[in-house]
Order: structure tokens, then C-alpha cells, then sequence
């Protein structure tokens, strides 16, 4: 039989954003906040994007360091399409995860995960926090299945989400076209979140 329902994302992002902020410790003993990303933050995820190295740039889905692109990301968590969690570091973002999902499709079972954390923070665990901290989110809001994407290119991140548990689904070839103008393999990598326990090793 069908499992039945749509994920009941209305109450449960509430029930999410009593959990935050909070404040979390790195590997090098540094404090770093995590909290919700709302209309507010604007200028510091700008401020955040622009200061990336140029090389982590051309792997991004979108533009981050424009300002339009800034705002439909806001307007997508307005709408309760994305859930961003950003990693606060004294007023500045220094890493952020999201979730993106659609209750309107028949991929309404499914969340994707992004995550970028800044330059000076690899290396410290933030990656793998933030990446639990969106993981944990995706089971409060219902959704079934979890999708991360990324070019071969990026080891860093292919690592984070083995160690989630994370298994790669599915190689398409030249399959995106980065900022520099060279097309790139495409990883899919999925979760299934039926049956697992709640607990991920960090």
C-alpha cells in the first residue's frame, strides 16, 4: 500500500525555528551561533558571498553575490520553500545550509540540501554541523527522501555526505556548466530517511 500524506510543512518550520538559535563549538574550540536565515540577513549573506574565493564560486547553483538572487532566496523561505540555517561568527556569515523542497509536486517527499561554509572555517567540523543541522530539519518538516548534488570536483563535499550517509544514485555526464564556461560530471547523491534511526555519527 501507498504511504500516504503530504509532509506537513505549515506547523512543523514553526516547530523547527524554536530550536535555533543555538550556539555550537568547532574543532578549534571556536563558538559560532546557528540560527535561521530571514529578510534581515540580506547584507551579511551578500557580504558573505562576495568574500568566497573565486573557485568556490563556479560551483554554485546560482549567483549568490547578486542581489536579485539574494532576494528570491528570501522569498522562497518566506514561502516556506527553503529552510537556510546560517553559521553566525560575531555579526558575520561564515557558512549556511538549505533545504529546498516544493509541497506542490509530485517530488514533494524530497528535500534538497546545499551547503557552502566560508574559506577559514575548513577543516573545523562546520560542514558536517551544518550539514546535520539541515539533515535534522528535512525529518522535522516529514520529507522521505533527501538529494545532495555537486561536480566531481568537489571531494570536500562528496566526504560530508558519505559520512551522513549519503550513496551515490546516479552520474550525468557534462552535465552542468560552471561560471568559467566548462562542463562539468554531475553527482547525484540521496538519503532515504524510512527506517533510519534519528542518530548520524559526527
Amino acid at each position: 500500500m501507498p504511504k500516504s500524506a503530504t509532509p506537513d510543512t505549515g506547523s512543523s518550520v514553526d516547530s523547527v525555528a524554536a530550536q535555533f538559535p543555538k550556539d555550537i563549538a568547532l574543532k578549534n574550540g571556536r563558538s559560532v551561533q546557528l540560527r535561521l536565515m530571514n529578510s534581515r540577513d540580506k547584507a551579511a549573506v551578500l557580504g558573505f558571498a562576495r568574500s568566497l574565493p573565486a573557485n568556490d564560486l563556479l560551483f554554485l547553483r546560482t549567483n549568490i553575490t547578486e542581489e536579485p538572487v539574494i532576494d528570491d532566496w528570501i522569498e522562497n523561505i518566506a514561502h516556506r520553500r527553503t529552510v537556510t540555517v546560517l553559521a553566525i561568527d560575531k555579526s558575520a556569515v561564515v557558512g549556511y545550509a538549505s533545504l529546498h523542497y516544493n509541497e506542490a509536486t509530485w517530488t514533494r517527499h524530497v528535500g534538497e540540501i546545499r551547503l557552502l561554509s566560508g574559506a577559514s572555517m575548513r577543516g573545523q567540523g562546520l560542514g558536517r554541523i551544518l550539514a546535520f543541522e539541515i539533515y535534522e530539519v528535512a525529518r522535522a518538516l516529514g520529507l522521505r527522501k533527501l538529494i545532495a548534488q555537486m561536480t566531481l570536483d568537489q571531494a570536500g563535499a562528496r566526504a560530508v555526505f558519505e559520512h551522513l550517509g549519503f550513496k551515490a544514485e546516479a552520474l550525468l555526464t557534462d552535465f552542468v556548466i560552471s561560471a568559467d564556461g566548462r562542463t562539468r560530471d554531475l553527482l547525484m547523491m540521496a538519503y532515504d530517511l524510512d527506517g533510519h534511526s534519528n542518530t548520524v555519527v559526527l
